[in-house]
This record gives C-alpha cells, structure tokens and sequence, in this order.
C-alpha cells in the first residue's frame, strides 16, 4: 500500500493529521495508518482520500499483469492457509506455474506457503525440508527475514511432527531470537509473525515448557488486539485451553477459554475450530 505517497500529498496540501481527521475519524486512527500501517476501514480510507484529493486506488500496489493473478491466488491460498482450508489452499498453490515468475519475493512466499500446506497435509519430511531450503538458501536480506523466520517456524513443526524434539528445539529457539522484536509493516506480516508465535506456542506445550508456551500464545492475543485480527484468537485460546488442562487449573477457567475460544471460531466461521472445541468442552465437563 502505497502510503507514503498518502502522506506527501497531505503534507502538500497543507494538512496536519489532526486537520485531514477531522470529523472523519481520530487523530489516532490516522497515525496509526501512517505509521504503522494499520488501514482503517474502506469508508474511512475513501473519506480521508476524497479530502486531499487522493484517488483511493493510487493506495494500492499496481502489480503488473504477468504476476496479478498469481498473487491473488497466493493472497486466497494464505488466507485459507490461516483458517485452516487445507485442501483449498492446496488446489490453488497447485493451479501456480512456478516456472513462469521471476520474481524473488513471490518465489519465496510461494515456497513457505506450499511448505506449511505440506505440513498439514502430512507430506513426506524430506519434501517439506526440500521445499523450506529453497527459501533458506536465497541471500539474507531485510524483504526475506520473515520468509527465512516462516521456514525456520516449518522445519520445526515438521521435525516435531516426526517426534525429534531436539532438532525441532533448535529451531523454533532460532526464531524465538528474532521474532519479538521483528516490525509489522502491513497486515500480511501480522498474520506471519502470528502464525509464528501460534505455532511456536503449541510446540512450548508439547515439551512440557508450559510457561514459555502461555507466554507465546498470550503474546499472540495480544497482537490480534492490537491489530485488529482475529483469525488466531480461537487458535490461540484453544491451546490456552489445554495447557489450563495440563496445568490442573479450576474447571471454570477452562471453560472460560473454551468459551472464549468458541465466540471468535464463530465469528470466523471456522468449523474445524467448533468441532475441536465441542470435544474438548465434552471432556471438560465428563470429569466434573
């Protein structure tokens, strides 16, 4: 999103940020889309746009046409990626030519998506591992941080899946060195860093670490709060939920989370979500 264009033409027309919010929406609201990237919704943006004679349009990224259709798909594919659609996401990173781009980022996006659909879909580790090296073995530069942090995130999550804790340690713990401190420069990158520390989390719980899993997955409610997201907050209760279950905690903190968990699985729409939480709310409550 092209905002620092946003910002010079306000500058030109002479508008402060408290001039240009005006009976529009907070001064707040408007630095927090200048300065963080966060959007404010569409009626908004066009109301602020339409003042300074700015096209909305002229917001968004012209993406050529050889690669539009291809990241429409990987936008739908990582969408589906985070409500947990594995088979849909699937069939459209499959529907991708990847022969025909280019383009690093998008080559890079493309195998950390097509490694975390491996993952779910139970896919032979060496393929997985195969599909991550491509992104870890591109030059390290600030635009692939996340990638190379995401395909750190894969390759732990597989080699758990395979029972070697030790190797999934080592690299989970790589990640956790960067990750707090890592910028969320747009949306897309809230949903990465959240898919990270989600993932991070359950794996903490899985060894026992129930502490350090809390934490991570504390941490990630509080950055869909912060943000205004959220696809992780039913992710991120249910595994709340069970480490208050390991934990031996009071049955109706329990039951709170899983209540919690329910309302934004709801909100989402997520059925896989319900269904986890129906079982776990029956189990909760058979030991009453």
């Amino acid at each position: 999103m092209n905002i620092h264009r946003f910002i010079e033409i306000r500058k030109a027309k002479g508008y402060s940020q408290s001039d240009l919010a005006d009976g529009i929406c907070t001064q707040a609201t408007l630095s927090r889309f200048e300065n963080n990237g966060q959007v404010p919704n569409l009626k908004i943006l066009n109301k602020l746009c339409n003042r300074i004679d700015f096209p909305l349009s002229d917001l968004f990224p012209k993406v050529g046409v050889r690669y539009s259709e291809v990241v429409e798909k990987m936008n739908q594919a990582e969408f589906f990626l985070i409500t947990s659609k594995y088979e849909k996401a699937h069939q459209l990173i499959s529907s991708i030519a990847i022969d025909t781009i280019e383009d690093a980022q998008l080559l890079l996006r493309y195998h950390y998506l097509n490694g975390f659909i491996m993952i779910f879909q139970h896919q032979p580790i060496m393929d997985i591992l195969f599909t991550f090296d491509q992104v870890l073995l591109e030059e390290e530069t600030a635009d692939t941080t996340i990638f190379r942090l995401l395909a750190h995130t894969g390759i732990g999550m597989v080699y758990s899946r395979e029972g070697d804790l030790r190797k999934a340690e080592f690299y989970f713990n790589k990640v956790l060195e960067k990750i707090y401190n890592y910028p969320n420069n747009d949306m897309e990158d809230t949903w990465r860093v959240l898919n990270i520390v989600y993932n991070s989390g359950v794996f903490y719980s899985r060894i026992d670490e129930i502490e350090i899993s809390d934490a991570l997955l504390w941490h990630a409610v509080n950055i869909c709060s912060d943000n205004h997201v959220t696809y992780y907050l039913a992710k991120a209760a249910i595994q709340l939920a069970k480490n208050a279950i390991i934990k031996n905690e009071p049955k109706e903190k329990i039951l709170e989370l899983i209540y919690d968990a329910r309302a934004y699985s709801k909100v989402n729409r997520n059925e896989i979500a319900l269904t986890e939480l129906a079982d776990l709310e029956r189990s909760v409550l058979e030991t009453i």
